[in-house]
């Protein structure tokens, strides 16, 4: 193996450094996108998580949390999953804001009545159009493979970046709530 090749030491630094970048800016900017998404959630009857690939799997991550809040909230796609109707809240993830899947339900939710929230990295796309509050991560999109806005593979650093903003999303309306750890945990897995 070539020496120019980093090991896994140098391959964790990098990803720390990137998504360290990534957070500055999140938290420099005007954080009112920010905001707009943690009261979408807070005032939505339900919630309702969707995203397609690694960024779905961190969105489950996030709906777990919520569901630890207290929160009525709904994997889309599960075979438990009810119709989404006014009142609830759509939270979606997708760098591109084109995966039809998720475009397609985004439009299903607002013909219902439903608001749409979303991560992306494209603040023009079919789902910012829809979007009642949109959060733009400043990161590479998926297609973009031309290493300048990260050196990590195909949309690397965005779905991590889901995973954070899922848990601040959590954190900030836990604090909001008042609740403690110990009035959470009776919600947490039991069937593990």
């Amino acid at each position: 193996m070539s020496s120019d090749v980093p090991g896994f030491d140098r391959s964790l630094s990098l990803i720390a450094e990137e998504l360290g970048s990534v957070v500055e800016r999140l938290a420099a900017a005007d954080d009112a996108s920010a905001e707009a998404l943690v009261d979408e959630i807070a005032r939505a009857r339900r919630v309702f998580v969707h995203g397609a690939g690694r960024s779905g799997l961190a969105l489950r991550m996030t709906a777990m949390r919520l569901m630890h809040l207290g929160l009525d909230v709904h994997v889309v796609g599960e075979t438990t999953t009810p119709a989404i109707v006014e009142g609830d809240v759509l939270l979606t993830a997708s760098g591109s804001g084109t995966t039809e899947s998720i475009v397609r339900a985004a439009r299903t939710a607002v013909k219902a009545g439903a608001r749409v929230a979303l991560i992306t990295t494209a603040t023009d796309s079919p789902l910012a159009k829809l979007a009642s509050a949109t959060l733009v991560v400043p990161a590479a999109a998926k297609l973009d493979r031309s290493m300048t806005a990260s050196a990590q593979y195909a949309g690397g650093l965005f779905e991590q970046t889901v995973v954070l903003v899922g848990d601040a999303l959590f954190h900030t309306l836990w604090q909001r709530s008042g609740r403690t750890a110990d009035e959470l945990w009776p919600r947490h897995a039991n069937l593990e």
